[in-house]
Order: structure tokens, then C-alpha cells, then sequence
């Protein structure tokens, strides 16, 4: 009797492992040198295409894989504001809100926000410019404003 309840509950635990055994290789292909990019693909025209229903009038300005693997990072814009949004590799999720790496306590997509809106100052035209205090200043300040 013993034997046989021994025997059931062997055969038990191998076919529990052998359904298990691919849930521990399913998320291992980062470790092993694999570049998902590679295989799974998103473009300007897909990402509008996806997102039509959620932000109709959306304007795709980058696509890249985002620091989460596994998702698209779309930065796009729309009503005039400029933002961060992730849609997985399967395309069917879409995440708005930010990626806080949890090591580092930092905000992943402020970050990147800041470095996607970043404004290369010389390249503002100051001709018609009204010039307060030293010009050759090491900090200049450009304030714009609407006269009417």
C-alpha cells in the first residue's frame, strides 16, 4: 500500500513538473542574449493606428523600446501637449503613466520627458531681441511673451 501511494505521488510531482517547466524558461531570453526588438516591431503608422480609438488625434513623434523590456516607449502628442506612453509587444496594452526604477528611486519617463523637450538655446533667433544687462553673461535668461 505504501508503495503504491508512493508511487502516485512520484508520478504526481513529474507531471507537475513537467507542466512548470516551461513557465521557468518563458522569461529568460534578456539572460540569454536574445533581443526581442529583433522579432517584434512597431511603427509610426501601426502605433497611430492602435492608439486611434484611445487618442484619435495623436501625432507620433519616437518610437523606442522603453526600459521595461517588453514594451514600446511612443512619445507623441496631442492637444498640444507632449507625453510619454508605453503599448506592449503583444499590442494589445496600453500603459499610460511613468516607469519608476525601483534600485535607482528615480522617474524613468520624467527623465526621458526632460530629455525629449530639451531646447537647444542657440538656436533661438535674438535679432529682435531686447537685451537686459551683459550680453556675454554666463547665464542668460529668454523670456517670451505675447504683446497682444
Amino acid at each position: 500500500m505504501l508503495k503504491r501511494v508512493m508511487s502516485k505521488r512520484s508520478l504526481f510531482v513529474f507531471v507537475l513538473f513537467l507542466f512548470l517547466l516551461p513557465l521557468a524558461t518563458a522569461h529568460g531570453f534578456e539572460t540569454k542574449g536574445q533581443d526581442c526588438a529583433k522579432c517584434h516591431t512597431l511603427g509610426n503608422d501601426e502605433a497611430r493606428e492602435l492608439l486611434k480609438g484611445i487618442i484619435p488625434d495623436a501625432k507620433i513623434m519616437d518610437i523606442r523600446i522603453s526600459p521595461v523590456k517588453a514594451l514600446w516607449e511612443v512619445f507623441l502628442e496631442s492637444r498640444g501637449k507632449k507625453e510619454l506612453f508605453y503599448v506592449d509587444f503583444s499590442k494589445k496594452y496600453f500603459i499610460p503613466g511613468h516607469i519608476i526604477s525601483i534600485n535607482e528611486k528615480k522617474d524613468l519617463s520624467r527623465e526621458r520627458l526632460i530629455e525629449l523637450n530639451k531646447i537647444d538655446v542657440s538656436q533661438i533667433p535674438l535679432q529682435d531681441a531686447l537685451i537686459m544687462g551683459d550680453p556675454e553673461a554666463a547665464t542668460r535668461i529668454i523670456a517670451f511673451t505675447d504683446p497682444e
